[in-house]
Protein backbone atom coordinates (compact mmCIF):
# COMPACT_ATOMS: atom_id res chain seq x y z
CA UNK A 1 0.00 0.00 0.00
CA UNK A 2 2.80 2.54 0.41
CA UNK A 3 4.74 1.65 -2.27
CA UNK A 4 1.26 2.11 -4.57
CA UNK A 5 0.85 5.32 -2.70
CA UNK A 6 4.40 6.92 -3.67
CA UNK A 7 3.57 5.71 -7.19
CA UNK A 8 0.16 7.56 -7.15
CA UNK A 9 1.17 10.75 -5.64
CA UNK A 10 4.56 11.03 -7.87
CA UNK A 11 2.27 10.81 -11.12
CA UNK A 12 0.31 13.60 -9.95
CA UNK A 13 3.14 15.66 -8.52
CA UNK A 14 4.71 14.94 -12.29
CA UNK A 15 1.63 15.60 -14.09
CA UNK A 16 0.75 18.91 -12.21
CA UNK A 17 4.34 20.07 -13.16
CA UNK A 18 3.73 20.00 -16.86
CA UNK A 19 0.60 21.32 -16.42
CA UNK A 20 2.18 24.27 -14.57
CA UNK A 21 4.85 24.51 -17.65
CA UNK A 22 2.22 24.28 -20.09
CA UNK A 23 0.46 27.48 -18.54
CA UNK A 24 3.93 29.38 -18.48
CA UNK A 25 4.90 28.91 -21.54
CA UNK A 26 1.97 31.53 -22.92
CA UNK A 27 0.99 29.92 -25.90
CA UNK A 28 -1.90 28.42 -24.73
CA UNK A 29 -3.08 26.26 -22.18
CA UNK A 30 -4.13 22.60 -22.01
CA UNK A 31 -7.78 21.87 -23.08
CA UNK A 32 -8.78 21.27 -19.63
CA UNK A 33 -6.98 24.16 -17.92
CA UNK A 34 -7.91 26.71 -20.51
CA UNK A 35 -11.49 25.73 -19.81
CA UNK A 36 -10.73 26.31 -16.08
CA UNK A 37 -8.93 29.11 -16.48
CA UNK A 38 -11.66 30.99 -18.59
CA UNK A 39 -14.41 30.21 -15.35
CA UNK A 40 -11.78 31.72 -13.22
CA UNK A 41 -11.13 34.78 -15.39
CA UNK A 42 -15.25 35.27 -15.64
CA UNK A 43 -16.07 34.17 -11.71
CA UNK A 44 -12.66 34.57 -9.73
CA UNK A 45 -11.67 32.36 -7.60
CA UNK A 46 -8.06 30.18 -8.35
CA UNK A 47 -7.65 27.76 -11.33
CA UNK A 48 -7.33 24.73 -8.87
CA UNK A 49 -10.76 25.56 -7.54
CA UNK A 50 -12.42 25.16 -10.71
CA UNK A 51 -10.32 22.73 -11.10
CA UNK A 52 -12.01 20.89 -7.89
CA UNK A 53 -15.04 22.07 -8.65
CA UNK A 54 -15.96 20.84 -11.73
CA UNK A 55 -14.37 17.20 -11.44
CA UNK A 56 -16.98 16.69 -8.35
CA UNK A 57 -19.53 17.16 -11.64
CA UNK A 58 -17.54 14.62 -13.86
CA UNK A 59 -17.93 12.00 -11.16
CA UNK A 60 -21.28 11.74 -11.95
CA UNK A 61 -20.62 11.94 -16.22
CA UNK A 62 -18.28 8.74 -15.69
CA UNK A 63 -21.01 7.19 -13.61
CA UNK A 64 -23.66 7.47 -16.75
CA UNK A 65 -20.90 6.47 -19.19
CA UNK A 66 -19.91 3.08 -17.16
CA UNK A 67 -23.39 2.82 -16.30
CA UNK A 68 -22.57 2.46 -12.66
CA UNK A 69 -22.56 4.37 -9.27
CA UNK A 70 -20.74 7.15 -8.80
CA UNK A 71 -17.47 6.81 -7.30
CA UNK A 72 -17.74 8.81 -4.57
CA UNK A 73 -13.75 7.49 -3.69
CA UNK A 74 -12.60 9.82 -6.42
CA UNK A 75 -13.48 13.09 -3.90
CA UNK A 76 -10.13 12.34 -2.45
CA UNK A 77 -7.93 13.12 -6.01
CA UNK A 78 -10.13 15.64 -6.73
CA UNK A 79 -8.92 17.21 -3.36
CA UNK A 80 -5.54 16.72 -3.88
CA UNK A 81 -5.54 17.75 -7.60
CA UNK A 82 -6.60 20.86 -7.09
CA UNK A 83 -3.80 21.33 -4.10
CA UNK A 84 -0.87 20.73 -6.26
CA UNK A 85 -2.16 22.58 -8.97
CA UNK A 86 -2.57 25.70 -7.09
CA UNK A 87 1.00 24.72 -5.54
CA UNK A 88 2.64 24.59 -8.86
CA UNK A 89 1.26 27.83 -10.16
CA UNK A 90 0.30 29.94 -7.11
CA UNK A 91 3.49 29.30 -5.26
CA UNK A 92 6.28 27.26 -7.67
CA UNK A 93 6.03 29.61 -10.83
CA UNK A 94 3.94 32.27 -9.04
CA UNK A 95 6.86 34.76 -9.79
CA UNK A 96 7.93 33.28 -13.41
CA UNK A 97 6.72 35.39 -16.62
CA UNK A 98 7.90 34.09 -19.96
CA UNK A 99 5.82 36.73 -22.00
CA UNK A 100 9.14 38.12 -23.50
CA UNK A 101 11.12 34.98 -23.43
CA UNK A 102 12.03 33.79 -27.46
CA UNK A 103 9.43 31.68 -29.25
CA UNK A 104 12.09 28.72 -29.24
CA UNK A 105 12.25 28.74 -25.43
CA UNK A 106 8.44 28.77 -25.25
CA UNK A 107 7.97 25.88 -28.04
CA UNK A 108 10.27 23.87 -25.62
CA UNK A 109 8.28 24.41 -22.04
CA UNK A 110 5.28 23.81 -24.15
CA UNK A 111 6.61 20.63 -25.58
CA UNK A 112 8.36 19.38 -22.52
CA UNK A 113 5.04 20.54 -20.31
CA UNK A 114 2.88 18.24 -22.97
CA UNK A 115 5.64 14.95 -22.36
CA UNK A 116 5.83 15.25 -18.76
CA UNK A 117 1.88 15.33 -18.28
CA UNK A 118 1.97 12.41 -20.17
CA UNK A 119 4.23 10.46 -18.00
CA UNK A 120 2.51 11.67 -14.74
CA UNK A 121 -0.71 10.36 -16.01
CA UNK A 122 0.51 6.95 -17.17
CA UNK A 123 2.56 6.65 -13.76
CA UNK A 124 -0.42 7.50 -11.25
CA UNK A 125 -3.07 5.40 -13.02
CA UNK A 126 -0.78 1.94 -12.65
CA UNK A 127 -2.06 1.93 -8.99
CA UNK A 128 -5.31 1.26 -9.68
CA UNK A 129 -6.64 3.53 -6.73
CA UNK A 130 -9.34 6.43 -7.83
CA UNK A 131 -8.69 8.37 -10.40
CA UNK A 132 -9.36 11.66 -11.00
CA UNK A 133 -12.59 12.29 -12.85
CA UNK A 134 -10.86 14.17 -15.76
CA UNK A 135 -8.38 11.40 -16.08
CA UNK A 136 -11.03 8.67 -15.41
CA UNK A 137 -13.07 10.42 -17.95
CA UNK A 138 -11.25 9.43 -21.12
CA UNK A 139 -10.86 6.10 -19.75
CA UNK A 140 -14.74 5.77 -19.33
CA UNK A 141 -15.26 7.18 -22.80
CA UNK A 142 -12.73 4.27 -24.04
CA UNK A 143 -14.48 1.64 -22.44
CA UNK A 144 -17.58 2.67 -22.88
CA UNK A 145 -16.79 3.41 -27.00
CA UNK A 146 -14.85 0.30 -26.94
CA UNK A 147 -11.95 2.92 -28.46
CA UNK A 148 -8.26 2.95 -27.22
CA UNK A 149 -6.44 5.02 -24.62
CA UNK A 150 -5.15 7.37 -27.24
CA UNK A 151 -8.81 7.97 -28.92
CA UNK A 152 -10.65 8.29 -25.69
CA UNK A 153 -8.53 10.93 -25.10
CA UNK A 154 -8.39 12.71 -28.15
CA UNK A 155 -11.95 12.85 -27.97
CA UNK A 156 -12.23 14.51 -24.67
CA UNK A 157 -9.58 16.97 -25.62
CA UNK A 158 -12.02 18.02 -28.87
CA UNK A 159 -14.86 18.43 -26.93
CA UNK A 160 -13.46 20.17 -23.81
CA UNK A 161 -10.66 22.68 -26.39
CA UNK A 162 -14.15 23.88 -28.07
CA UNK A 163 -15.92 24.34 -24.71
CA UNK A 164 -12.44 26.94 -23.86
CA UNK A 165 -12.62 28.87 -26.76
CA UNK A 166 -16.12 29.37 -26.71
CA UNK A 167 -16.03 31.02 -22.87
CA UNK A 168 -12.58 32.95 -23.94
CA UNK A 169 -9.92 30.32 -22.55
CA UNK A 170 -6.25 30.95 -23.73
CA UNK A 171 -6.22 28.60 -26.78
CA UNK A 172 -3.56 28.38 -28.89
CA UNK A 173 -0.74 26.03 -29.53
CA UNK A 174 -0.42 25.10 -26.02
CA UNK A 175 -3.77 23.96 -26.21
CA UNK A 176 -3.39 22.20 -29.86
CA UNK A 177 -0.10 20.27 -28.87
CA UNK A 178 -1.66 18.50 -26.01
CA UNK A 179 -4.74 17.65 -28.04
CA UNK A 180 -2.79 16.07 -30.86
CA UNK A 181 0.08 14.48 -28.82
CA UNK A 182 -1.30 14.23 -25.26
CA UNK A 183 -3.09 10.24 -26.11
CA UNK A 184 -0.05 8.46 -27.53
CA UNK A 185 2.54 9.94 -25.05
CA UNK A 186 0.04 8.62 -22.33
CA UNK A 187 0.07 5.28 -24.35
CA UNK A 188 3.95 5.07 -25.19
CA UNK A 189 4.42 6.03 -21.14
CA UNK A 190 1.83 3.77 -20.20
CA UNK A 191 3.43 0.89 -21.80
CA UNK A 192 6.73 1.47 -20.39
CA UNK A 193 5.87 1.73 -16.79
CA UNK A 194 3.60 -0.36 -16.68
CA UNK A 195 6.30 -3.63 -16.53
CA UNK A 196 8.79 -1.56 -14.78
CA UNK A 197 5.60 -0.63 -11.59
CA UNK A 198 5.17 -4.90 -11.18
CA UNK A 199 8.87 -5.17 -11.51
CA UNK A 200 10.30 -2.91 -8.55
CA UNK A 201 8.39 -4.48 -5.93
CA UNK A 202 9.29 -8.13 -6.58
CA UNK A 203 13.19 -6.79 -7.00
CA UNK A 204 12.57 -5.50 -3.60
CA UNK A 205 11.31 -8.38 -1.71
CA UNK A 206 14.23 -10.80 -3.59
CA UNK A 207 16.85 -8.26 -2.06
CA UNK A 208 15.41 -8.46 0.91
CA UNK A 209 15.44 -12.07 1.71
CA UNK A 210 18.85 -12.56 0.21
CA UNK A 211 20.26 -9.82 2.55
CA UNK A 212 22.83 -11.20 4.97
CA UNK A 213 21.45 -9.93 8.03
Amino acid sequence: MLYRSIVYLTGMLINFFGVALLINATLGAGFWTSFFIGVSDHLGFTVGFWYGAFQLLIIFINAKLMKSMPEIRAVIPVFLESLILDFWLEIVFAGVNLTAAPFFVKVVTLLAGVVIIGIGVAIYILPEFPRAPVDQLFLAVSERFQLSLQAGQTIVAVIMTSLAFLIGGPVGLGTLAPMLFLGPVIQLAYTRVYPLYHRLPASADKAYQEAPY
